[in-house]
């Protein structure tokens, strides 16, 4: 199919040192209906790639200056640039297509070459490109709808809450303890879809690079202690302990424990993280340490004794609406949330786990503070 045929116009850069084989293949792919740029070297390729990216590049091997498989390994390492094909043009035997071919470039056709022949490539390599394209379009369409949609959400998520609230005071009217019972179950309910819609919100600003991370110092213990206490009562309720232990940080100095990060979206970590350990915990409890292995490092467990995760299951906690097989199992959304939130601050998150002993998540987050 041509480039007339398909509605639109596929732009095609061609880069030969040799204006005769330029001209050639300008002709050739001109008579198909495609818009052709023409450089003669390596350097004006990429300037040309940067300025204004065409759908697929035809590129001589053997170019002065920059040969054409620099130029193919700069323009995949540029993390700028979406997928662009690349057809490389070669004289040469097989060790230089695979030299090509290891460099990023996706064909390749040796001189001299035949026309049908390089025409079934171009057009081969365009469908794979428009097929990639689609899809990138496809993904950044879903994204935006559901980013639009969890802030649609949240407005009458919130208005709910607080109305349920002035109803539980009475402030409107005295009611029955029945129905402050029946009303608290609503308000709990509630806040568990507008946290899952605020999950989900978050998840989607890092899909979508749209996140901004806030960078000051972070005391991990004052962090952890405002985890503990916000989180005590829940492990209360169910008879279960909840512990921290900062012991080996006492005689650390005033950066012990201290990192360089986003507070509030690693104070959203622990607090994922513990309380997923308090619900799916009935007898024991859950314990949070942090220390030191080395000047450069600071980690963070939090381990409990609840029912475990399958090692099936281990394997893809982190993924997107992974949820775990146990029944009070949520979106799964949290945990790929926090491995994201983790990943962003250039740390790291594991897990170790045994079905019917509990599990342990251990973090570990660069200092980076004088």
């Amino acid at each position: 199919m041509s480039a007339v045929e398909n509605l639109t116009i596929d732009r095609i850069l061609a880069v030969d040192d040799t204006k005769d084989n330029l001209i050639l293949v300008q002709t050739i792919l001109e008579s198909e209906g495609y818009e052709i740029d023409l450089v003669t070297d390596g350097v004006s390729a990429l300037k040309k790639v940067e300025q204004s990216p065409p759908d697929l590049i035809l590129l001589d091997v053997m170019m002065p200056g920059m040969d054409g498989y620099e130029v193919t390994r700069r323009i995949r390492n540029n993390p700028a640039l979406n997928y662009i094909p690349i057809l490389l043009i070669t004289a040469f035997h097989e060790s230089s297509v695979v030299e090509g071919l290891d460099a990023g470039a996706d064909d390749f056709i040796r001189k001299p070459f035949d026309t049908d022949e390089l025409l079934a490539r171009v057009r081969s390599l365009l469908r794979l490109k428009h097929s990639l394209d689609e899809q990138r379009k496809m993904a950044r369409q879903r994204e935006d709808f559901v980013s639009r949609l969890t802030h649609d959400l949240r407005t009458p998520l919130v208005a709910a809450d607080r109305m349920l609230d002035l109803f539980l005071q009475e402030t409107f009217c005295k009611i029955s303890p029945e129905m402050k019972q029946a009303i608290a179950v609503m308000i709990r309910s509630n806040q568990n879809l507008l946290q899952m819609v605020n999950t989900l919100l978050e998840v989607y600003r890092f899909e979508a690079g749209k996140k901004t991370l806030n960078y000051d110092r972070c005391h991990l213990r004052e962090i952890a202690e405002e985890v503990v206490s916000e989180l005590a009562p829940l492990a209360s309720e169910k008879g279960i302990s909840l512990k921290l232990d900062t012991s080996k940080l006492d005689n650390l100095g005033a950066n012990a424990g201290v990192v360089m990060g986003d507070c509030l979206e690693l104070r959203r970590v622990l607090h994922n993280l513990v309380g997923n350990g308090i619900k799916f915990t009935d007898t024991g409890g859950v314990k949070i340490r942090i220390w030191e292995p080395d000047h450069n490092w600071v980690t963070i467990e939090v381990a409990d004794t609840g029912y475990g995760i399958a090692p099936e299951d281990q394997l893809t906690i982190f993924e997107r609406f992974r949820q775990g097989r146990n029944k009070r199992s949520g979106s799964g959304l949290g945990l790929h949330l926090s491995s994201r939130i983790i990943e962003a601050h250039e740390g790291s998150i594991s897990l170790t786990s045994e079905v019917g002993r509990g599990s342990k998540f251990t973090i570990k987050l660069p200092k980076n503070v004088e």
